[in-house]
């Protein structure tokens, strides 16, 4: 028979509010007791193989549906009408999108723009590398995605600084700020539709080399997008490659300035920056954590988690699991890892938008290394609340060689 979750002695675990080095420690700590803990609202699962087999579970689903059924957000509009996103979908409807759409998210389809990454990264980089210093996150994280993500959709430059704002209040939606945030959150959302709606009606007419026009040209025995499908997934892609790639890049070179060696490294074999990237995913990952619900009596290692139950996996206790990774608490950019770094989440939610980060990062680490030696801290690194989703540096000021 199975043991009720409830019932178990379990340890509890709630690193809201921890600094990342005692996150990491509670969670080992934890982790040391039993594959299960306690939170506040549920369970956590802090072991890569349980993690893994949890975001396969089609039984369990996204929690981001959650945030649509709290009381902020069903005492405003924003439900009148409101479409589906890929991010909380579920079942044939979910899977019916993802292959229609996968075919435009490859890892080919992302180095067609690396040429752009290169030259967006190297002109931010032109405007600090002289000084010697500089604030890394608004003066190179926070503008690197947004010229990429506008020429992925085919949007011109002069409107850059229009998807830029729409992303970062849309993105708002994770930071567990609903009572203040949700007008703005509801205005970016209606402003970027009409955008994007107007955008596709252009590309219906003259078809150009861009994701819309390819999202247009996609059918499966007879099954196109709709345009209200399309828009939707043109926002899901700004979310996906945009706030998560600004924290990642600041999140990864924070963590090069505790390891200046393997920063010149780097510099001096960029042929390193893919495993480079996926490590650094690994040990400082701008997403540490994701939750499922459970859709029904669920039972997973002779556990019965019940209908209603929340699971959160922990992506940064996953990515330090001793019993996936040779001493996992050591950072080092030539290992060749045997698993793979769990950032990116795994599953039919696994982020649509991988390869195009994983690109963006490692045309940009590289250039940075070259052009930043001798890199260190500047002052203290201002992080954001570890409530937020995408989480990572708010400020990093640098100083390094100038050239």
């Amino acid at each position: 028979m199975p043991h009720l979750a409830s019932e178990l002695e379990l340890p509890s675990l709630d690193t809201v509010g921890l600094e990342r080095r005692d996150a990491i420690d509670a969670i080992e700590k934890a982790r040391s007791v039993h594959w299960l803990a306690r939170n506040e609202l549920g369970y956590t699962v802090t072991r890569l193989q349980d993690v893994t087999a949890i975001l396969r579970d089609q039984r369990f689903h996204s929690a981001l549906s959650m945030i649509e059924q709290s009381p902020e957000f069903q005492g405003s509009n924003a439900g009148d009408g409101r479409r589906a996103s890929i991010l909380t979908m579920e079942g044939e409807g979910h899977a019916r999108l993802r292959r229609l759409v996968a075919p435009a998210f490859t890892p080919a389809s992302a180095n067609r723009l690396r040429p752009t990454m290169r030259a967006v990264v190297g002109q931010l980089d032109d405007r600090v590398v002289h000084r010697g210093e500089c604030e890394l996150v608004a003066e190179v994280c926070e503008p690197y995605p947004i010229p990429i993500i506008c020429e992925l959709l085919g949007a011109p430059p002069q409107d850059w600084k229009l998807f830029s704002a729409w992303a970062t209040d849309i993105f708002r939606i994770f930071n567990n700020n609903l009572a203040e945030d949700l007008p703005l959150i509801e205005q970016a959302d209606l402003e970027l539709t009409a955008y994007v709606s107007d955008m596709i009606a252009e590309r219906r007419a003259d078809p150009r080399e861009d994701l819309l026009s390819d999202l247009i040209a996609i059918e499966e025995s007879g099954d196109r997008l709709s345009t209200d499908e399309m828009a939707m997934l043109a926002q899901a892609v700004l979310m996906a490659g945009t706030d998560t790639t600004r924290n990642q890049l600041a999140c990864s070179v924070a963590l090069f300035t505790e390891h200046p060696d393997q920063w010149a490294l780097l510099a001096e074999r960029p042929e390193l920056a893919s495993r480079a990237v996926e490590e650094s995913m690994r040990y400082l990952g701008a997403v540490r954590g994701t939750a499922r619900i459970a859709s029904e009596d669920i039972v997973y290692r002779d556990v019965l988690f019940p209908q209603g139950t929340l699971v959160v996996t922990s992506l940064a206790g996953a990515n330090r699991d001793p019993e996936a990774f040779d001493d996992p608490d050591v950072f080092d950019i030539t290992w060749e890892r045997g698993a793979v770094q769990m950032t990116f989440g795994a599953g039919i939610h696994f982020c649509m938008g991988a390869a195009l980060a994983r690109a963006e990062l490692q045309e940009a680490l590289p250039l940075l290394a070259r052009r930043m030696p001798g890199l260190a801290r500047a002052g203290d690194i201002e992080w954001k609340p570890s409530s937020f989703g995408i989480w990572g540096p708010a400020r990093l000021p640098l100083r390094f060689e100038p050239s």
